[in-house]
């Protein structure tokens, strides 16, 4: 005889069946998606990076966001206090490229060889310090090297640069400072052996990497060797023969092992930083001694090789942004602005296909630079909720630190974006940096997106029955 069940639990029953199809159902919809990108080829010519080519010029072909500007002391103080910022924003076109969202790679210069006699001193910093230098007449050129070790002329040095300071210190428009000050083209050596005297030991030029510092205290500094206050300060380093093998590949070598600063004959006065890039810029400009059709042409190679090997993040004043973008060049120099700073994208997310019922929407990103170098600016970033009609439904700061984004070291970040409040609806999630001088986004990521507004659109959301 068959068995009869109440009623009641054949109900019962159905519910607990339905409820087990309907609960799969809402996990199947709220599990998370994981989504992976690859990074995309080509160069991007992101903020403080790339080419830097000089302030003055009118005619700049290449995509830049640097410029490089120097100016000599003789220029900047023409009497005694007085400086003369007008002057040099004046020649070096400063407010056209504040105007454009461009930065300033800096260089304070005392001494820069040329055709004629001549001072890149002011003349009453000359009387004051008693003529004390060398007049000299070499393959370099013509000019007037200072006596750096007078007190005196230190003492002014520091007066100066803390009125770069005072004016340019604060917001972040001068970029990096390359140091500056010493030697011919402000390059720490001089020219001894044609009777020029060396520069001064340690204990005197690091008085001068000190006044930088005390001036510019946010602001990168960048020295032309691996001299041992370098690494003390963690400071960056830049290589005014990049692309030419000899003299990179010396470089190169101070940067691994150190060695003797033959302009003093201090002993193991350059020290090891080979890790310098992972926390502070390389930079410099490409050699002279190379044509453009050697560098970007025949050795193309071996240009991109030596910037990857650097770990530079740009190259100027000497590069190649004159050339005509039709040039046959222009796929060589393609390829080795790839070559330089950073290209970060997103390698993978995971978040809900679906939000029902949340307060948030959790996310999981992963981060990862193609580049040869990590950012080296402290930027925000944010996220976005985004509506079909392309229209930004709520923005979110997210605590990211895009310095720590270094090549090849994925970079992990879990963030919420709050629901409360956001109606129903398929809703794109983006991502931004924002450039603190616009706020707005200014990093292109090494993605395809199809905003124009470098908010990179990651993936797609359902948002059902949220909080109110």
């Amino acid at each position: 005889m068959r068995a009869r069940w109440p009623k009641a639990f054949i109900i019962l029953a159905s519910l607990v069946v339905v409820a087990g199809i309907l609960m799969a159902a809402w996990s199947a919809n709220t599990a998370d998606q994981t989504i992976r990108f690859s990074p995309i080829p080509g160069p991007i010519p992101n903020p403080l990076m790339g080419w830097a080519p000089r302030a003055s010029l009118v005619d700049i072909q290449q995509p830049h966001t640097l410029v490089y500007a120097d100016l000599t002391w003789r220029d900047f103080e023409p009497q005694p206090g007085v400086f003369d910022f007008e002057g040099f924003e004046t020649r070096q076109q400063l407010a056209k490229w504040r105007s454009e969202h461009q930065r300033v790679v800096f260089r304070f210069l005392c001494d820069v060889p040329g055709a004629e006699p001549h001072r890149d001193i002011p003349d009453w910093l000359y009387e004051a310090t008693g003529a004390s230098g060398d007049v000299y007449d070499t393959s370099y050129g013509k000019g007037f090297s200072p006596d750096y070790s007078n007190p005196l002329f230190i003492q002014y040095h520091r007066q100066a640069i803390r009125a770069l300071g005072e004016r340019y210190g604060a917001d972040g428009f001068i970029a990096y400072i390359e140091l500056g000050s010493l030697g011919h083209w402000g390059e720490w050596h001089t020219k001894s052996d044609s009777g020029v005297r060396r520069l001064p030991p340690k204990a005197i030029r690091d008085q001068y990497v000190l006044h930088y510092r005390e001036a510019f205290p946010d602001t990168p500094l960048l020295m032309r060797r691996p001299f041992s206050i370098a690494r003390e300060l963690g400071l960056g380093l830049y290589n005014d023969l990049a692309g030419e093998p000899a003299g990179t590949e010396e470089w190169l070598a101070w940067m691994a092992s150190g060695g003797d600063y033959n302009q003093t004959g201090e002993v193991a006065e350059l020290v090891p930083m080979p890790n310098a890039w992972e926390t502070a810029p390389i930079g410099g400009e490409q050699a002279s001694t190379l044509t453009m059709e050697e560098l970007y042409g025949g050795d193309l190679e071996q240009t991109m090789g030596l910037l990857e090997q650097s770990h530079a993040t740009f190259v100027g004043p000497a590069s190649p942004a004159k050339v005509g973008l039709d040039d046959p060049l222009q796929p060589g120099i393609d390829a080795a602005l790839s070559r330089l700073g950073y290209r970060l994208y997103v390698q993978e997310l995971r978040m809900p296909r679906r939000a029902l019922l949340q307060d948030n929407l959790d996310l999981h990103l992963v981060f990862a630079n193609d580049g040869v170098a990590p950012p080296y600016f402290d930027w925000p970033a944010w996220l976005y909720l985004i509506d079909q009609r392309g229209e930004i439904v709520t923005a979110q700061p997210m605590p990211l630190d895009v310095r720590k984004m270094l090549p090849g070291r994925p970079y992990t970040a879990h963030f919420s974006i709050p629901l409360a409040g956001i109606p129903n609806g398929s809703y794109n999630v983006g991502f931004a940096i924002v450039d603190p001088l616009t706020g707005q986004p200014a990093v292109r990521l090494a993605m395809d997106n199809p905003r124009p507004d470098l908010i990179q659109v990651l993936a797609t959301v359902e948002i059902l029955w949220s909080p109110r």
